[in-house]
């Protein structure tokens, strides 16, 4: 019995990681959460797939956030500051159909995967769109973080 105990609090204890190596050095996660009425014609782009917009209310994310939708009942959130630099007078990406370009370096990202469509094979490290999380509910698009 005093085996069966030691294996499983073993197993505990490796199962449990401090894993920080993938968090964004540059980008504050804050808290939010914002509701996108799809029936006012400012979101009204969201009701088809692959439409995106840009929300830039105080308090949504950093910069403001884009959202795209992904699929049937499916939408995907990002921040809309670029993601490979600290906060600056031209870190809040342009959007550009489905993708987001960063005007500082002309950084690329893909509003349905976020990833970077033109990282440079130069050994550093670079980092994707930071995701929020959304859910949709009657005709309200929730996001949050």
């Amino acid at each position: 019995m005093k085996r069966l105990i030691y294996c499983f609090s073993l197993v505990l204890i490796l199962a449990c990681s401090n894993d920080e190596g993938n968090r964004n050095p540059y980008l504050q996660e804050n808290g939010f959460r914002f509701e996108i009425n799809l029936n006012l014609p400012l979101y009204s782009p969201l009701t088809s797939i692959g439409n995106a917009v840009y929300v830039g209310n105080q308090g949504v994310g950093i910069r403001g956030a884009f959202v795209i939708k992904s699929g049937f009942d499916q939408y995907m959130a990002w921040e809309a500051s670029c993601p490979n630099h600290a906060p600056n007078a031209c870190s809040r990406m342009e959007l550009s159909g489905q993708t987001v370009i960063c005007s500082c370096e002309d950084f690329e990202y893909n509003l349905f995967t976020g990833q970077q469509a033109n990282r440079p094979d130069d050994g550093k490290q670079y980092y994707d769109l930071l995701f929020y999380q959304s859910s949709i509910s009657n005709n309200t698009v929730i996001i949050s973080n």
